[in-house]
């Protein structure tokens, strides 16, 4: 299974950017697909994931209500949709593919390359 994160870049505080993870070389349908993300000198943080079979989405506490997890099935592709960006949620942003909704990186056995995310004035 390979994953391609996409779409990352420049953004203003309170704007909205969207990310595309496309998924490649496998069936997909038993894994889900993960998002996380990493800035410098900090752990890689979970921020959310969704069930590729039933489109169940959940999310970590810190960007609940301003982002959504979703993905088309037909295009093999996720997206996490990011609205009312703030400078904390700066990073490089990764998809993930694992087996279960874990919130660690360790449940996740595929990893995207990952697209880096600015949010500055």
């Amino acid at each position: 299974v390979q994953l391609q994160a996409s779409g990352g870049g420049l953004v203003q505080p309170g704007g909205s950017q969207r990310l595309s993870c496309r998924v490649s070389g496998g069936i997909f349908s038993s894994y889900v697909m993960g998002w996380f993300r990493q800035s410098p000198g900090k752990e890689r943080e979970y921020v959310g994931v969704i069930t590729w079979a039933g489109g169940v989405p959940y999310y970590a506490d810190s960007v609940k209500g301003r982002f959504t997890i979703s993905r088309d099935k037909a295009k093999n592709t996720g997206y996490l949709q990011m609205n009312s960006l703030k400078p904390e949620d700066t990073g490089v942003y990764y998809c993930a593919a694992g087996e279960s909704t874990s919130p660690w990186v360790g449940g996740y056995n595929y990893w995207g390359q990952g697209t880096q995310v600015t949010v500055s004035s």
